[in-house]
């Protein structure tokens, strides 16, 4: 039984050298192989750095850095186009099924006199409460303004991977942009897009509605539109919060509707403030009108006194409760919240 165990020892003492002296064959050839590459230098390596210098970590070109030009190419231009009027047509007429009013009131910025019926280059400043939005403001944006249509998204949502950022830029033509604040880079790009006939949408409030309300408006489409001059056309959305809102699980498709106001221009020594706060006020001017009715929203604008959009000066149950009677009286969806009830006999 010894003689047995040794012998086991000593054939596994032999398979152990063995593998050794292969993996020294092989190590010895991956050698002679990458000789040649040793006196290789720059660009085929990396370049030396100099003691006592820190190289700068690579950047990773997502974000508000990541180039969206490649999807203006002729190729994802047509893909895109085949997409808008395709799926995302029928997406949003099966979930949103939009009633799309004010298109007259941009018939002006047609420049009709010319030969290739070139239109003026505007901005859309929607209010802000779903994912939704976005792919609602394509189909309801008339024809003359949807195939050059450059979405503003937040860089550091829909740029934060590369996956992501891909299909944004192609599927949706969208350019990153800082939620706070609009940088010189983002401007310059935008510029840049508008004297090339592009259009674009942004949202002033920044971010989706957290909780059904409206938000304070951002300077971002005032900035741009005297940086830019061109006008910017308020629009007011109503239905998309109900359908699928910010923190929703699933969708629950409904109805909504989409009003074009008419297009408004900074005025001579305005400052982005004041601008920012007549775009924000024509947008809730539109929400009244889409509760009521044109002259009966006019009258009140005149008297400052359209419902504010974002909601009564109550925290709590009592806003959510506001929130509720508010949208029964919207084109909410055709799932609507429960009618609430107060217990009987008390």
């Amino acid at each position: 039984m010894a003689s047995a165990l040794h012998d086991s020892v000593r054939s596994a003492r032999r398979r152990i050298r063995r593998a050794q002296r292969a993996a020294g064959r092989i190590e010895n050839t991956l050698r002679r192989i990458a000789r040649p590459l040793q006196a290789t230098g720059f660009p085929y390596r990396a370049p030396s750095v100099p003691r006592g210098v820190e190289v700068p970590d690579d950047r990773t070109a997502l974000g508000a850095d990541y180039d969206t030009e490649w999807a203006r190419r002729p190729v994802p231009n047509a893909i895109r186009a085949l997409l808008v009027e395709g799926p995302l047509r029928l997406a949003v007429r099966q979930v949103a099924s939009p009633e799309i009013l004010g298109v007259d009131r941009l018939a002006d910025l047609c420049d009709l006199e010319s030969s290739n019926d070139r239109v003026q280059p505007v901005i859309f400043a929607p209010n802000h409460h779903s994912h939704i939005d976005t792919g609602l403001m394509i189909r309801a944006v008339p024809s003359e303004w949807r195939h050059k249509l450059v979405i503003a998204a937040a860089a550091d949502y829909f740029f934060d991977a590369r996956w992501k950022a891909a299909i944004s830029a192609l599927a949706l033509n969208a350019i990153p942009i800082d939620r706070d604040a609009t940088g010189r880079r983002s401007a310059d790009l935008i510029r840049d897009l508008v004297a090339k006939g592009h259009s674009l949408v942004i949202y002033p409030e920044g971010g989706r509605s957290p909780d059904g309300w409206g938000q304070s408006f951002k300077g971002g489409a005032a900035y741009l539109s005297a940086r830019c001059e061109v006008p910017v056309v308020p629009v007011f959305i109503d239905g998309t919060g109900v359908i699928f809102g910010k923190g929703a699980k699933r969708l629950k498709p409904g109805r909504t509707r989409v009003i074009f106001g008419a297009p408004m221009w900074p005025e001579e020594g305005e400052n982005t403030r004041r601008f920012n706060a007549r775009i924000e006020a024509a947008v809730t001017l539109l929400g009244d009108e889409s509760l009521t009715d044109f002259w009966s929203a006019r009258q009140r604008a005149a008297r400052k006194e359209n419902p504010s959009l974002s909601g009564p000066e109550v925290t709590g149950w009592r806003r959510h409760w506001a929130l509720t009677e508010h949208r029964r009286r919207t084109v909410a969806g055709l799932r609507r919240p429960p009618e609430r009830k107060w217990p009987s006999g008390i």
